[in-house]
């Protein structure tokens, strides 16, 4: 090996020595890098950045919402009076007539059959009534839109307070 290569030898391994690349320090620099400490920041130096032109932000999609479901806000029995005829009316007249008639006698029997009858028509009238009452359920629904809507059961929906609905062809179905 002649002078010029012993030098060259020496440069790199006292290059080699004084990097850290013989091993004795192989700990990794954790250390925060400084300002002027950027050869340690690995950060590539590119073009100055352009300013981006401020965009409208993007309204996150609303979540779809079914038009016709709701929650159910109450359920309302109520008694609906029965649908009257003249069945009613009639025999309630002839057995208040026939009881009216075995009182007095002359114009006061006149006067109680007619007054029996009278009275006998309405109370008939009353009883039917009565007899051929319904029940009746109103369903209050809150729409998911936020409005109101009531449908009428002539028997017990079940369905409760809370429960997700949904109309369907004008009837309530369970969501």
């Amino acid at each position: 090996m002649n002078r010029c290569q012993q030098c060259a030898l020496a440069a790199i391994l006292a290059a080699a020595w004084s990097s850290g690349a013989t091993g004795q320090n192989s700990r990794p620099d954790y250390r925060y890098p400084s300002a002027q400490d950027t050869a340690r920041q690995n950060i590539p130096q590119s073009a100055p950045v352009q300013p981006q032109q401020a965009q409208a932000p993007v309204a996150a999609p609303a979540p779809a919402t079914c038009p016709g479901c709701g929650t159910v806000e109450s359920i309302r029995a109520t008694e609906k009076p029965g649908e009257t005829n003249a069945f009613g009316m009639i025999a309630g007249g002839i057995l208040g007539g026939l009881l009216g008639h075995q009182i007095g006698q002359g114009s006061g029997n006149t006067t109680a059959t007619i007054i029996g009858a009278a009275g006998g028509a309405y109370a008939g009238n009353q009883v039917e009534k009565n007899v051929k009452k319904t029940m009746q359920y109103q369903v209050t629904v809150r729409m998911d839109d936020g409005s109101m809507r009531t449908i009428t059961y002539d028997i017990e929906p079940g369905f409760r307070a809370g429960d997700k609905v949904r109309f369907v062809d004008g009837r309530l179905t369970r969501s």
